[in-house]
């Protein structure tokens, strides 16, 4: 064939990478690697190694130590061990490892990214082109960081000593997108890889080595599935870090209930890919290539689920089957090809089994007619169309290389079906105008959009999901605080053990220690949806003062009425939709009519309290809610710079509805202390009062009342925290818990909550002192009430 003969084919040859220098390393090692414990390799304590192959031939590439509770709790010693000395490091010179990390990671990343496919599978143009070149940015933007510590974050100290554990898709990358920001912020690591790809963090390992990064400071342990679990389970850690399955974070949920270990969850996706009829189709058709067949599909935020408007449906399918048929499935060190291996039989296995399962549910399966290899785990580019929102090709994540397609209207339906899911980690939206893209973007319930645009990452950027995708967030401002807490919260003191609750229902009829009992003068009611209720239950319980006298009776809620409260919350949601402006007036005047009332607010309150503690409680409410009321148009988000041309808006969201456990010992303070951070960003709060002080919500309801504040924003349910914890945490319309009480009560909301993976934030038993404004007010609860979403917006030339 000539030249110009081959050019009018355009038939590509294959362009291979050489392997020789990674292959050499893992001779130089002879192919046998041990755990990276304390700066050193470390032979497994019970003597056994797996091994790890590449998927494309099926060749074992090394022998890898099983890490044992005994490797992992070597690696934990080490780590703790080293983290006084790391944390007392300047911040200059914690930035200089980081830096140094960065630089290598450089020098090495033509062998790096060759290890990473031979031991992933993905082609080798993705892991020299993106994955180790976001492993350098990472590390370098957070040596900047690292620098500014304590400018930027003043009063914050790093959690300690952090379990990380990481996934077989993007190995390297993950690794740094954990390691760097807790390094950053003072921690010490013990990290585990992915069973099927430990190769490239053993590689970063001996990086740690080669810069001289002091022993115990980055811990890595090899091992399967027990491996991680025996570093969940340790006593001795901080934080855990993990990203994984939706099904595994659960787990890890469950097992760190009963600890003080924080948590961050990057879990599972099943992305929309949304097509309105006016986006330019060839280049929508591109971003999805990218969105679902990068990576062979094996990515978290994949763009699984194509929502086309029903009038370009037929031609851009027919533009979708035109494109995948010029796809290259090969092997992934062929520079050449776009579809690589599969990264193990199970997954294969699993991806087989789904496909088939769409399809008996309706769904039409076409793929290309393209050569596969006879030899690996390969999966071809596959299209379902025809498929409806509730097969399981649509709600399931596959994890592979398969696209399901179905169709929409309107912009609003658009959204409902691209929000029918239970998870919400991304999105893209392809459309021409910017007014529509921007409309829809901020509706969805997903932790990253990109408009016109999918798949960037940056290490300038949060990444994280929101629902059963997971909490908290990698990269960015935000995905460092993931690894702070106040300094004065690790040492705060713990709450008393509350007393608790009766097993019966209603309180005692009399009291034979306080023979001179006032009547009843009080009986408050419910506040649900704006409007007094009565209890479900019929029950009320008592509330006495300091002498035991009785004060009056509060309702006893229970299930039901935590129901009807949820549903009046969800029916508030107009409140998201206002204002920071209109929120802020709203407390404002609320703040102007307690400081009306707070003389007769606090006489009741006196009853319990004592008179002087109540005027002081009246008085901090006043100066808080001010506080909040100046937050709410202030606590905003930010515009990041990414290394493209892009601009990403980081928008603070709400989280929707919000379970309230308040705290026991100030009915007033505590109350709207909690409550106010969580509204003022646009939630809408099912609140317990104070056990101690019930009698509070008749104060609070009239309050609410007279200060416009619309109804179901707030709603007030009375009774036993320990019982209506539990129906507030395992109901699946709630979006978070929150809890002030002692510890038992914090593990109880963490463990409760499991089933839908809502966000906790607890006091963990640990005492506030409400009238500190320093402990009790401010960012610290604004983060916690809010979500932060990150639109990619392209711009320029």
């Amino acid at each position: 064939m000539t030249i110009a003969e081959q050019f009018v084919a355009l038939e590509y040859g294959p362009a291979p990478e050489d392997p020789k220098e990674a292959l050499s390393w893992l001779d130089q090692h002879k192919r046998r690697f041990g755990h990276f414990i304390n700066g050193a390799w470390v032979a497994p304590s019970a003597g056994g190694y797996f091994e790890t192959a590449d998927p494309s031939t099926g060749e074992k590439l090394a022998s890898v130590a099983q890490g044992s509770p005994a490797d992992v709790d070597a690696a934990v010693r080490a780590a703790r061990e080293a983290s006084p000395k790391w944390q007392s490091l300047t911040p200059h010179v914690r930035a200089r490892y980081l830096y140094a990390l960065a630089r290598q990671v450089q020098k090495h990343s033509r062998r790096l990214a060759v290890l990473e496919t031979l031991d992933n599978g993905k082609p080798i143009r993705e892991s020299r082109d993106i994955d180790i070149p976001l492993v350098g940015r990472h590390f370098y933007h957070h040596a900047g960081w690292a620098q500014l510590l304590q400018q930027e974050f003043p009063g914050y100290t790093g959690c300690g000593v952090v379990g990380q554990i990481i996934p077989w898709n993007f190995p390297l990358l993950m690794l740094a997108w954990k390691i760097a920001p807790a390094l950053a912020t003072g921690n010490t690591v013990v990290l585990k890889p992915a069973e099927f790809t430990p190769l490239t963090a053993l590689a970063f390992a001996e990086i740690c080595r080669e810069i001289g990064l002091p022993a115990g400071v980055v811990n890595i342990v090899t091992g399967d599935g027990s491996t991680g679990e025996a570093l969940v389970k340790h006593p001795d850690v901080d934080k855990i870090a993990f990203t994984g399955s939706t099904e595994v974070g659960r787990a890890i949920r469950s097992a760190t209930a009963k600890s003080h270990k924080r948590l961050s969850l990057e879990l599972g996706g099943k992305s929309p890919f949304i097509i309105f009829e006016d986006a330019d189709l060839d280049s929508a058709v591109e971003g999805l290539v990218d969105g679902i067949w990068f990576n062979q599909g094996q990515v978290c935020c994949a763009g699984s689920r194509l929502l086309m408007q029903e009038s370009i449906a037929e031609p851009l399918l027919g533009k979708i089957r035109d494109r995948m048929g010029t796809l290259r499935a090969g092997p992934p060190l062929d520079k050449a090809i776009d579809i690589g291996a599969i990264v193990d039989r199970v997954q294969l296995d699993r991806i087989r089994r789904l496909v088939d399962q769409g399809v008996a549910e309706g769904a039409t399966c076409w793929q290309p007619q393209i050569a596969m290899p006879a030899r690996g785990l390969y999966f071809p580019p596959t299209l379902l169309s025809n498929v409806h929102p509730t097969s399981v090709v649509a709600q399931q994540e596959i994890f592979g290389p398969v696209l399901a397609a179905m169709t929409f209207r309107t912009p609003s339906e658009a959204v409902e079906l691209a929000n029918n899911t239970v998870y919400g980690l991304a999105a893209c939206v392809w459309s021409e105008s910017v007014n529509v893209s921007l409309h829809v973007a901020a509706q969805l319930k997903a932790g990253v959009v990109w408009v016109n645009c999918t798949n960037l990452f940056d290490a300038s950027c949060g990444f994280g999901g929101y629902r059963e995708s997971g909490y908290g967030r990698e990269g960015g401002r935000e995905g460092l605080l993931e690894y702070l807490e106040p300094a004065w919260f690790k040492s705060a003191p713990a709450l008393p053990a509350a007393s608790p609750a009766p097993a019966e229902l209603g309180g005692a009829e009399g009291d034979s220690a306080s023979p001179a009992i006032p009547s009843v003068d009080r009986t408050v009611k419910l506040y649900i949806g704006g409007k007094q209720a009565r209890p479900d239950s019929g029950y009320s319980m008592e509330a006495r003062g300091a002498r035991g006298e009785l004060l009056g009776e509060a309702p006893l809620g229970n299930r039901k009425d935590i129901r009807n409260a949820v549903e009046a919350a969800r029916k508030a949601s107009g409140w998201a939709k206002s204002s920071a402006h209109n929120r802020a007036q709203v407390l404002y005047y609320m703040a102007e009519n307690l400081s009306q009332r707070g003389g007769e607010i606090a006489r009741r309150l006196g009853a319990a309290v004592g008179e002087e503690r109540a005027g002081a409680e009246v008085s901090a409410s006043v100066e808080r809610i001010f506080s909040y009321a100046a937050w709410a148009d202030k606590f905003d988000g930010a515009v990041h710079n990414p290394p493209f041309r892009n601009v990403t808006l980081a928008m603070n969201e709400p989280l929707g509805t919000v379970g309230i456990i308040c705290p026991r010992e100030a009915p007033l303070l505590g109350f709207l202390s909690v409550v106010l951070p969580a509204i003022v960003v646009g939630n809408a709060v099912i609140a317990v009062p104070s056990e101690a002080y019930p009698l509070i919500a008749g104060d609070l309801y009239q309050l609410f009342d007279t200060s416009d504040l619309p109804g179901g924003v707030v709603n007030i349910v009375t009774g036993y925290a320990s019982q209506l914890l539990k129906t507030l945490a395992e109901h699946d319309d709630v979006d978070a818990i929150w809890s002030f009480g002692d510890e038992a009560e914090a593990s109880a909301a963490k463990a409760f909550s499991t089933g839908n993976l809502k966000q906790v934030f607890t006091n963990e038993g640990r005492a506030i002192d409400w009238f500190q404004p320093q402990q009790a007010e401010g960012r610290w609860f604004l983060q916690h009430a809010s979500q932060v979403k990150n639109i990619w917006v392209p711009y320029g030339e």
